[in-house]
């Protein structure tokens, strides 16, 4: 597919599952990857209630940006926070607290849009576009995007993103368990729990059950 294939796919999936399933929302991370995803959507649907699931340990300018998105956009959004023991290793950040906000923030809806790639890393190659577990649909609308697409959509469309980006950030989580590139060879997630048995891994939102 051509790049403008791709959002025109993106956009009449939106557009499907939206009508579908109106009682929707949509998960953001504030990555650059859940902005393009929310851009795409709100040309669709404009009111789409918007959540993130924000740790104690972010980076300052996801905040920043956070704030800046709002003001923005003026989207009806809601946020989920949890603490994170910074006493603990990379490995154990995150993980089960993420996944349970997941399931508080997932309660009240049927279907969510989600900003996941498949040439993000190894883990995410066999996602569909739709899918379905214990009754909650997800969908991902931009999973055939590849990183070139997510930067020249942002580039084209001036969609805001974090600066740490330009630092050599290529894939932002929490501050403990996100690392610059250190070879250009890298999988983009390759920082993600770098030096652990995770590194580049999952943290369960897209693996595990949310019901």
């Amino acid at each position: 597919m051509t790049f403008s294939e791709k959002i025109e796919q993106a956009k009449l999936l939106i557009r499907e599952y939206v009508n579908k399933y109106p009682n929707c929302c949509v998960a953001i991370s504030f990555g650059k990857d859940s902005l393009v995803l929310f851009d795409l959507i709100r040309q669709v649907k404009k009111d789409i209630p918007v959540f993130a699931v924000l740790a104690d340990t972010e980076f300052p300018e996801t905040f920043q940006l956070r704030d800046e998105v709002i003001k923005k956009w003026g989207i009806n959004y809601k946020e989920y926070n949890f603490v994170n023991d910074q006493t603990k290793k990379a490995e154990d950040c995150c993980r089960s607290l993420k996944v349970e906000k997941f399931k508080e923030a997932l309660r009240p809806y049927n279907m969510w849009f989600s900003g996941i790639r498949r040439d993000e890393g190894i883990t995410r190659a066999d996602f569909q576009p739709v899918e379905e577990r214990d009754g909650l649909y997800k969908i991902n609308p931009i999973l055939f995007f590849t990183e070139k697409d997510i930067w020249r959509y942002i580039a084209l469309h001036r969609v805001p993103f974090n600066p740490l980006y330009k630092k050599g950030y290529r894939s932002l989580s929490c501050r403990l368990c996100s690392e610059k590139e250190k070879d250009e060879n890298e999988s983009e997630r390759e920082g993600r729990w770098k030096g652990t048995c995770y590194a580049g891994g999952e943290c369960g939102i897209h693996t595990k059950s949310l019901r």
